[in-house]
């Protein structure tokens, strides 16, 4: 019945690489001994716990890269529920804690009753070996030290082969959950925009401003479970930069500072015999930086949508990522032509 369910899980993840069949409950895999921080060198394909698997192949990358930030409140899950134990690995696993004492007569006492004495599981449900498996919780990377990620209190629960984990609880591993997951996964490129005049403008000159359109192409990360079948690509695509020339004395193009993708780039190079034409992306400064420099800033908006298994698929919150950049103005005044 495992690898049935393994079959399957590498017919939905076609595309990543046939070892991620190997992850199951408990790290118990054919190829991958653990999946806590899992991956191998050199591949794009890394798993966590859970047999949560990561396909970041089609993300950003390079020293400019970085994570985004949700342009509202919400936030990926910091925890989750995902496959962890069969019948045999969830004995394994409390046997020892009930016979060491340490948590209590009155504690071990409740467990034994919830997954041995038929309350409502009998033996560990060894009886359904191979038609399911223990659920459990897990901390999301890089969430370890966030309160949120001990919100999943839940105890370890069963859920049968081909069932939805049980509708009231929001964490529980699903297509949704996964695309969630993939989102703190993106890594977008830095938004250090091009300039005319570059690096030193001057004061009243227009400074044109865009971005290397190569640079900002949609970027993706699939999160899938094998082990389910079920997987989801979260896709970020640029829709819009904005400007802030890091000084109440300037003016941008356009007013709000937002430059939308016209064309399949952000803004306009400049070309040679536009110094007195108004860029469709840029600023011009109205006072000199003096001795120093202007920070000035580029913000790129990142639609996120996502797609899943079985059709599934939506929208989820629009994100940042911004760079800043020195900018020097000076006094004298010239033409760019």
């Amino acid at each position: 019945m495992v690898g049935a369910v393994l079959v399957a899980g590498v017919t939905v993840l076609a595309s990543g690489p046939a070892a991620w069949a190997d992850f199951v409950p408990g790290g118990k895999g054919t190829g991958s001994e653990t999946q806590v921080g899992g991956g191998r060198t050199g591949q794009e394909v890394t798993a966590t716990a859970g047999a949560v698997v990561f396909d970041r192949s089609k993300n950003g990358s390079g020293q400019s890269a970085g994570p985004v930030t949700s342009a509202t409140t919400w936030t990926p899950p910091a925890c989750y529920y995902a496959p962890k134990y069969t019948p045999e690995e969830l004995e394994a696993y409390l046997k020892p804690i009930w016979e060491a004492g340490s948590t209590g007569y009155e504690w071990d006492a409740k467990q034994r009753d919830h997954y041995v004495e038929g309350h409502p599981y009998k033996d560990f449900n060894k009886e359904k070996a191979g038609k399911g498996y223990w659920w459990d919780s897990y901390v999301t990377p890089g969430r370890e030290g966030d309160l949120a990620s001990l919100d999943c209190t839940k105890p370890i629960f069963w859920v049968d082969d081909n069932d939805d984990p049980p509708a009231d609880i929001p964490q529980a591993v699903t297509p949704e959950v996964l695309a969630q997951l993939a989102y703190a996964e993106v890594r977008v490129p830095s938004t250090k925009v091009d300039l005319a005049p570059q690096n030193t403008t001057k004061v009243n000159l227009p400074t044109w401003a865009w971005l290397d359109a190569a640079k900002f192409k949609p970027v993706s990360v699939t999160a899938g479970v094998p082990l389910l079948g079920i997987s989801a690509t979260t896709t970020a695509e640029p829709v819009s930069v904005k400007i802030d020339p890091g000084t109440e004395d300037a003016v941008t193009f356009p007013a709000s500072g937002v430059c939308g993708i016209h064309d399949g780039r952000i803004g306009e190079p400049y070309a040679k015999g536009k110094a007195d034409e108004i860029p469709p992306c840029g600023v011009r400064y109205l006072r000199s930086s003096g001795d120093g420099s202007y920070p000035l800033k580029a913000t790129v908006t990142w639609k996120i949508h996502w797609t899943g298994s079985g059709g599934a698929g939506g929208d989820l919150p629009d994100c940042t990522f911004g760079a800043t950049q020195d900018v020097v103005v000076q006094e004298i005044q010239a033409v760019n032509r």
